[in-house]
Order: structure tokens, then sequence, then C-alpha cells
């Protein structure tokens, strides 16, 4: 009889977002000890998480018989890298300057990276994607893989941005014909393009701010 596959080779098969809550934490852990099965470690520290305030959590974790400083430090480095990275939704967009700190880290890499920011009714940001990485002065974008992730979103709105590693954030004719075509196709759609921006590691540019979205009045 073939053993029932465990939970690690599960996720490997399914995915990350198939695994419960209590099997997500048992994964972190890794293993139980001889006195606790994993299992029952999960539980205490999932009861631990959910009746701790964010900045007692390590020292509560600690607590718990079983659970060492590694491990306790692996749970909080997954909560605070989970909340790092959404952080951002929700957060309402209501200028150009607004958006930079939630991409503001592409500005560090030594290729272009095309990120699509789909946003509701209200401006409020649902995700940030990385859409593309090119060269080391270009990337290919075309609409289809913009607006993929925003009809699945069920976006009202759209801002893109990408990053230049030259330092200068000046737009290409490229990016402008770029930003053309996805204004049309988000006309079309009915999903607007409220802004384009540009983002380097000290500056960047807006489309919007400088008037160049097709369309704008």
């Amino acid at each position: 009889m073939k053993n029932k596959p465990n939970i690690r080779e599960t996720v490997l098969l399914k995915g990350l977002t198939y695994p419960s809550t209590l099997e997500l934490v048992m994964l972190i852990l890794g293993s139980g000890t001889k006195k606790y099965p994993v299992t029952t470690l999960a539980k205490k520290v999932i009861d631990t998480i959910t009746s701790t305030d964010s900045e007692l959590l390590l020292p509560e974790l600690l607590k718990i018989d079983g659970i060492g400083p590694g491990k306790a430090v692996s749970i909080g480095a997954a909560i605070e890298f989970g909340r790092r990275q959404n952080i951002h939704y929700g957060r309402q967009i209501l200028k150009p300057a607004d958006i930079i700190p939630f991409v503001q880290h592409y500005s560090m890499q030594q290729k272009e990276h095309f990120i699509s920011i789909t946003l509701n009714g209200a401006h409020e940001i649902i995700k940030i994607q990385p859409i593309s990485v090119g060269t080391i002065n270009r990337t290919v974008v075309h609409p289809r893989e913009v607006f993929a992730g925003a009809v699945q979103d069920m976006a009202a709105a759209v801002i893109v941005c990408h990053n230049h590693p030259s330092g200068n954030c000046e737009p290409s004719n490229e990016d402008i014909q770029t930003t053309n075509r996805l204004v049309m196709a988000g006309n079309y759609l009915g999903i607007k393009i409220l802004d384009h921006i540009i983002i380097t590691r000290t500056a960047y540019y807006s489309f919007k701010e400088h008037n160049l979205l097709s369309g704008d009045e």
C-alpha cells in the first residue's frame, strides 16, 4: 500500500494555497519533539499568535515547551515577511508619491522590472504584481500581460511602474509608446491607466504629473 503524501509533497504538487493554516505552521516548524508531535506544537503556536500582540510574540513563543529560539525566530520571520509583502493592501493612492514606498525596492534591481498595481474604485491597492523582467535597459510589455491580472482582480484602475537601473528616470520613446498602448487598451476594457511611474534609487518620474498620459485633459 502506497504511503499517503506528506504535507511538503502535497504542497509541491498542489501549491501553497492548498494546506490549512495548521499545516502551514507545521511546515515552518519542520518537526516536533519527543514530548510533543509537530501537530500539537503547531496548534500551540497558532493559539499564541492569535492571542498575542506582535511586539510580544517572540517571548511568548519561547514560553511554549518545545519551541526554542530557532523555531521562534523562524515563525516570527515568516509572519513579518508576510506582513511586509501585504502592507500595501487597501492603501489608498491619491497622488503618484503615495505608491513609491510600495515599489521603491524594485529600484535596487539590476534589470528592468515592469510592475502592475491594480486598484479598486476608491483607488485602494488590490495587488502589486511583477509583469516582466527585461535587460539592463529594456523590458518588453504587452497590454494583455498587464490587463490579464487586472481583469482577474476586478480592478477599476491600474498604475504601471518600472525601474531604470541607469539612474536616469526620464522616459524613453519606447516608454512613451508602451504607455500610450496601455492607455488605449485600458480605455477599451474600461480599466483606466492612472499613471506610469519610472523609479530610480533616488527619484521617480510620473507620466501623470508631466501630462504624458494620452487622453488626460
